[in-house]
């Protein structure tokens, strides 16, 4: 009786260890989740859409990123933090488009442009000394004729993008995020694969329940 009993025992156990996983996953992920979400209110991303993935097209997608971001860049100088950074971008809009024309102009190219600042659902991206997580951003998007080519991301403000690695935490500090959020993204946080890792399932999930837009 007491050896036949044995492996159901050992087997409950099992089920209640993995039930107790599954929570401290899903808490877990939730926390990651509302981290994310607190860091994108800090942040603006850059996002520019080559026409194509021809080499010409990818070359120009190139040389307007250089032209949006230094622009944009000089702009973010006078912000103090997102609210200021969208308000400046917002009222640039215009212009940034104008020299993202002209350098297209410039290379012999005659593609429309598209200048817009919008929020766009990002996947977790590596960059060169920091990562951000899955999620919704606000993004100065640049799209150049059909938008149909891979894609450059990075972040305008806070300056990662033209901030060395060694800069970077300097630069998120200044520009209002927290010390957590700071560790979470420089991969100095305890768990951050796997707060990342939950976070873009929570995302997925959240994508599902949503389901297809109208």
């Amino acid at each position: 009786m007491k050896t036949a009993e044995t492996p159901k025992y050992r087997l409950k156990l099992v089920e209640i260890a993995l039930l107790i996983g599954l929570a401290v996953f899903l808490v877990s992920g939730g926390l990651a989740l509302r981290a994310q979400e607190q860091l994108s209110e800090r942040v603006v991303r850059l996002h520019v859409l080559a026409n194509s993935d021809g080499e010409e097209d990818q070359a120009l997608k190139l040389k307007v990123r250089d032209r949006v971001l230094a622009r944009a860049t000089e702009l973010l100088t006078q912000a103090k933090n997102r609210a200021e950074a969208e308000s400046l971008l917002r009222a640039a809009l215009p212009e940034l488009e104008t020299l993202a024309a002209g350098e297209l102009r410039a290379n012999g190219c005659d593609y429309p442009v598209r200048a817009e600042l919008t929020d766009t659902e990002f996947p977790t991206r590596a960059y060169d000394g920091f990562t951000l997580p899955a999620g919704e951003y606000l993004a100065l998007r640049v799209m150049i004729g059909e938008g149909a080519g891979r894609n450059w991301w990075c972040v305008v403000f806070p300056p990662l993008c033209t901030a060395a690695s060694a800069d970077v935490p300097a630069a998120a500090l200044a520009a209002g995020l927290t010390e957590d959020q700071v560790s979470l993204i420089t991969e100095e946080d305890q768990g951050y694969v796997l707060k990342l890792k939950a976070v873009e399932w929570w995302e997925e999930i959240r994508a599902r329940l949503e389901g297809p837009e109208d």
